[in-house]
């Protein structure tokens, strides 16, 4: 009893949360959450010790368990605060490093479980499930970064994004096939990422997870980094020497759902306290996992301080939401019957909705030099169209529509391609309906699927120069572009999280010469306005040719913000040579050719235009002039206007 006494004599002394913090997370409206609940050690009257913070509204007793009172319930007993349904307190002589979870019994049936802090930011690694007290303390080298970063993330900026999972991007075979931890990245990742160009790396979900095998998806910590690969520390230090490469960092981020285990956010106190209570809202049949109750405000001040914890304590760039379709429809992946319409009898999530207008006003009002980006694979309206417009208020979409039929005609024997000619031209209806990503992205290369390289048709060498064009064709559409780890090598398996890249195929010319083309494409890309300072307007883009279907050959011109940025693209998706070939463009003058997907550096036949062309004042495809060129087999060349 005197334990209790004391406790309860020092939580005012010892609360980190103030009355108006109680008010603004109950009205769902406190952001920064992180700095409040969870566990904080301090030094409170000469004594060191750590607060702790818990929200549990149904829960009769709460008690801190852990290796300082041998794991025994009401040992070190929290107390409510008030109605606001947090219970808190401090705990003396408990410090960084020390194990700990929350005890809870709950007012209903007697119901008592432990859980894992939803606040903690360092859990044990899986199948353990304790949190670990700690601190985000770090020292940053990164301001020069986070000075400039706007100019980096902005919407007229080369946005060439290197999407990977932590895990299985390079592993050491002598020490048992092991990942390799934050620290061991960040001492090959930068510098590889650099060399090749890009511009942006995409971490599939690094948040705490127990199933390694959902690659993160399946999210209990949303404030915690996995301890897989070393300590947030570890991690930041990772991003830090990122930034220092001048390479952004882009997180995935899942607010969609979360798994049922017992230790996580499910059932919390007994009740449905992070879900919905009602299956047909609250459980989704796909992924077996709980969906969040984004009408609760509570739940909202949860979901929307993880995704600025990011950005404040790590320095993130940007967050890619994932499964974005999943919360906008209440009908999603259910049959008549198994859903709940909301007020007005509609399929359209409407807590969702606000909730995500929500995140994206609070993120861009305190970071306004980062981007978030929505997979949303539905035609969901003005996904990428500010809030005060009636958007959802994100600043990027992933394109799945052109990732869908580009991948299905790259598929194609080239003699059917001129059969499916529209699949090349009509994502130019609404390209800039959005702000649009082009994604060959980790989902492509899964489940039975194959590699990218193993989707191309035909012999070795035209595989191959299949997907240089597929590539080639991608960066030289109007659109920021991402491409999953293995790709840029020709991985021939597909992707396994539990086993490498295969780093070994750059032993062999054609898989160095893909990935020296891609290095290249990213440096065109990165260097010339004209291939993306006009990314997301229609002003950026036209079409010199897309109507010769017989030969499936395809022209266009990039334009930058200068009368003189021009990038003129020819494609022959065919094996077929095609000499003498014209094309329309725009001036006169020696066009030169800065960029073939068929030169022999890249693995290619060296089929070419000696360095370029001077255009003719033969007027074609409604251009004053013209060009006369040799299209290679299965390529793309890139032509640079003259000065």
């Amino acid at each position: 009893m005197a334990k209790t006494h004391d406790m309860t004599h020092t939580v005012n002394e010892t609360s980190l949360l103030s009355q108006d913090d109680l008010y603004l997370f109950n009205e769902g409206t406190h952001f920064h959450l992180y700095d409040k609940l969870g566990a904080h050690p301090v030094k409170r009257g000469g004594v060191s010790g750590t607060t702790f913070g818990v929200w549990a509204p149904d829960a009769a007793e709460v008690s801190v368990i852990g290796v300082f009172n041998d794991w025994k319930p009401g040992a070190h007993p929290l107390h409510m605060r008030e109605h606001s349904g947090i219970w808190e307190g401090f705990l003396p002589g408990v410090g960084k490093g020390d194990l700990y979870k929350f005890h809870i019994r709950s007012r209903f049936n007697d119901y008592q479980v432990e859980k894992t802090d939803p606040f903690a930011i360092f859990n044990e690694i899986p199948p353990k499930t304790a949190s670990i007290v700690w601190d985000c303390e770090y020292a940053w080298r990164d301001a020069e970064w986070m000075k400039t970063r706007r100019a980096h993330n902005a919407l007229d900026a080369p946005q060439s994004v290197y999407e990977m999972h932590i895990g299985s991007w390079k592993r050491v075979p002598d020490e048992g096939d092991r990942s390799l931890s934050y620290r061991e990245l960040a001492a090959v990742l930068p510098g590889y990422l650099r060399e090749m160009n890009f511009t942006h790396v995409e971490f599939l979900p690094i948040m705490d997870h127990p199933f390694f095998g959902s690659w993160g998806y399946q999210t209990t910590g949303y404030f915690a980094s996995s301890g897989c690969y070393g300590t947030p520390q570890d991690l930041m230090f990772l991003i830090d020497e990122l930034h220092g490469h001048g390479i952004g960092v882009i997180l995935d981020w899942v607010p969609s759902h979360f798994p049922t285990d017992a230790h996580g956010l499910s059932y919390f106190d007994g009740t449905h306290l992070f879900e919905h209570a009602d299956p047909r809202q609250g459980y989704h049949p796909d992924w077996q996992t709980y969906i969040f109750n984004f009408g609760r405000n509570e739940v909202r001040s949860f979901l929307i301080s993880s995704a600025l914890f990011w950005m404040d304590k790590y320095h993130i760039d940007g967050i890619r939401v994932d499964a974005v379709a999943s919360t906008l429809y209440l009908d999603y992946s259910r049959k008549e019957g198994e859903w709940v319409p909301n007020q007005y009898g509609g399929k359209e999530n409407l807590e969702a909705i606000g909730f995500l207008r929500r995140l994206n006003e609070e993120i861009y009002a305190q970071y306004p030099d980062v981007q978030t980006t929505a997979e949303e694979s539905t035609s969901w309206p003005m996904v990428s169209r500010p809030t005060y417009l009636g958007g959802l208020g994100f600043g990027l979409k992933w394109d799945m529509g052109w990732m869908h039929d580009t991948l299905a005609y790259m598929s194609l024997d080239p003699f059917f391609r001129r059969y499916h000619h529209d699949k090349l031209t009509f994502r130019m209806l609404y390209a800039f309906h959005e702000n649009f990503v082009l994604p060959l992205s980790h989902d492509e290369v899964v489940y039975g699927k194959g590699s990218l390289l193993g989707k191309m048709p035909g012999d070795d060498w035209q595989k191959f120069a299949n997907l240089r064009l597929l590539f080639g064709y991608m960066y030289a559409q109007a659109a920021k572009k991402l491409i999953f780890m293995g790709g840029e090598i020709g991985q021939r398996s597909e992707w396994a999280h539990d086993r490498s890249v295969e780093w070994h195929l750059l032993d062999q010319p054609a898989h160095k010469g893909l990935q020296r083309w891609v290095a290249d494409l990213n440096r065109l890309y990165r260097d010339e306005p004209a291939l993306h300072e006009r990314d997301l307007d229609p002003a950026g883009f036209e079409w010199i040719d897309c109507t010769d279907a017989e030969s499936s050959v395809i022209s266009m011109l990039r334009k930058g913000k200068s009368a003189g940025s021009q990038m003129l693209v020819a494609c022959n998706f065919t094996p077929v040579p095609r000499t003498n070939y014209r094309i329309g463009a725009p001036c006169g003058g020696f066009w030169k050719e800065v960029l073939n997907s068929d030169a022999t550096l890249y693995g290619g036949s060296g089929w070419g235009n000696i360095g370029g062309v001077e255009a003719m004042p033969v007027p074609l495809h409604g251009r004053s002039h013209s060009l006369t060129l040799t299209l290679p087999p299965l390529a793309i060349l890139f032509f640079k206007s003259p000065e």
